[in-house]
C-alpha cells in the first residue's frame, strides 16, 4: 500500500521531473481553457440569477449562509464582475490571491444559480481545477511546484469525481443499473423534452439503434459505468491518455443516446488526457525554435 501511494504521488504531482519550457507554455493554455468556463459560466449564472426568489436546495456555502441578497438587483452581475477581474489578477500574476478570490466568487454565483434545486456537472469539475491553481498559488512561491500541485489535483480530483460517480450508481440501483431499461427510459425521456421542445419527436439513429437492440443498450451503460469505475487511472501517467480517451467517447456517447453534452469535461479531459506538454518541446526543437520556446516560457511562467 505504501508503494501504491509514493506511485500515485509521484505520478500525480512528479516532483523530481525536470520542468521543460513546453511544460510552462502547456500550463499557460491549461489556465486559459480553465479560466474561459469559469468566467462563461459566472456571466451566464450572473445574467440567469435575478429571475430566482427563493431557495429550493441550499448548496455549499448557502447551508451555512444567507446568500439570498445574490438574488437582489444586479450583485450577481457584479460578482460576475468581480470574477473577471480576478481571473485577470491571477493570470498575470499580479496578486497571489486572484485565484482564490476567484473561487470563492464563483462558488457563490454556483450556490445561487443552483439553488433551485438543479446541479450542474460540467462547473463543478470546473470549480475543482480553480480551487486548485488558487491552492497552488497561494500554497509555493516557486512557479514549478505551483504548476505541478495545480495540475496534479485537478487530476486527483477528476479521477476521484468519475469513481465515485460509477459508485454511487452502484450504490443507488445496484449492478442492474446497466440494465437495458435503463436506457430505454432514459431515451424516451428525453424524447417527451424533445417533443416539448420542438413540437415534433426526434430519435436519432444510436437511440433507435439501442430502442430495437436491447444487448447494445445495456452494454452501452456497461462501457459507461465500468469507464466511470476506472477513473483513478487518471493518477498515472501512462495510463491517463487511453482512460480519458475512453471518458471523451463515453461523453460523446451521452451526447448521442440521451442528449446531455458535457462540453466542460470534454475541454478538460481533451487538455490533460495526453502529453501536450512533450509534444510541443519536440515540435519547436524539430524546427530548430526550442530557444524561442525557452525565452517564451520565462516570460510567461
Amino acid at each position: 500500500m505504501k508503494a501504491l501511494l509514493h506511485t500515485t504521488w509521484v505520478n500525480l504531482f512528479e516532483p523530481d521531473r525536470t520542468e521543460t519550457p513546453g511544460e510552462v507554455l502547456f500550463y499557460r493554455m491549461f489556465e486559459v481553457v480553465m479560466l474561459y468556463w469559469t468566467l462563461l459560466f459566472g456571466w451566464e449564472w450572473g445574467l440567469y440569477i435575478p429571475n430566482i426568489s427563493d431557495i429550493v436546495l441550499p448548496l455549499g456555502i448557502a447551508r451555512f449562509l444567507d446568500i439570498s441578497i445574490m438574488f437582489d438587483g444586479s450583485v450577481s452581475v457584479w460578482n460576475a464582475g468581480v470574477m473577471t477581474i480576478a481571473a485577470v489578477v491571477g493570470f498575470f500574476r499580479l496578486n497571489r490571491a486572484g485565484y482564490a478570490v476567484l473561487a470563492v466568487a464563483f462558488h457563490f454565483q454556483y450556490a445561487a444559480r443552483y439553488s433551485l434545486g438543479e446541479i450542474s456537472h460540467g462547473s463543478n469539475v470546473v470549480g475543482l481545477a480553480i480551487l486548485a491553481m488558487a491552492l497552488a498559488t497561494l500554497a509555493f512561491r516557486d512557479r514549478k511546484d505551483v504548476r505541478r500541485f495545480a495540475l496534479g489535483l485537478t487530476l486527483f480530483f477528476l479521477g476521484w469525481g468519475y469513481f465515485t460517480a460509477a459508485m454511487s450508481k452502484l450504490i443507488a440501483t445496484g449492478p442492474m443499473w446497466v440494465s437495458g431499461d435503463h436506457m430505454w427510459m432514459w431515451i424516451q425521456e428525453r424524447t417527451v423534452d424533445v417533443y416539448s421542445k420542438f413540437g415534433v419527436p426526434d430519435v436519432n439513429l444510436l437511440q433507435q439503434l439501442l430502442l430495437d437492440w436491447y444487448p447494445l443498450a445495456t452494454m452501452v451503460l456497461l462501457f459507461g459505468l465500468v469507464t466511470e469505475f476506472c477513473g483513478p487511472l487518471i493518477w498515472y501517467r501512462k495510463t491517463r491518455p487511453f482512460i480519458m480517451t475512453l471518458m471523451i467517447i463515453m461523453h460523446i456517447g451521452i451526447l448521442m443516446s440521451m442528449r446531455i453534452n458535457f462540453p466542460a469535461n470534454n475541454a478538460m479531459l481533451l487538455v490533460l488526457a495526453y502529453p501536450w506538454a512533450d509534444w510541443l518541446d519536440t515540435w519547436f526543437r524539430s524546427r530548430g525554435w526550442y530557444d524561442r520556446l525557452h525565452a517564451l516560457s520565462g516570460r510567461l511562467s
